[in-house]
């Protein structure tokens, strides 16, 4: 199946590192992810994430990226 033909209904979650992804809706959430409230199509899903995901670096890192600054 090509991704344009993908159809399917997604929640996009985040794990503790505050790191994005999406997960299809009626799956159960992998353990250390939940769900942020926004559901949809693939593209809806990823459009989001990119609006709202500005920093890849994992949380911990721009803590300690932080605290040497500080």
């Amino acid at each position: 199946m090509f991704d344009d033909d993908d159809d399917r209904e997604y929640t996009v979650v985040i794990n503790g590192e505050e790191q994005y992804s999406i997960w299809p809706v009626g799956r159960e959430v992998p353990a250390g992810w939940s769900e942020v409230g926004v559901t949809g199509r693939k593209d809806v899903c990823l459009a989001h994430i990119k609006e709202v995901w500005t920093d890849m670096r994992p949380k911990s890192l721009r803590d300690r990226m932080s605290a040497r600054t500080s």
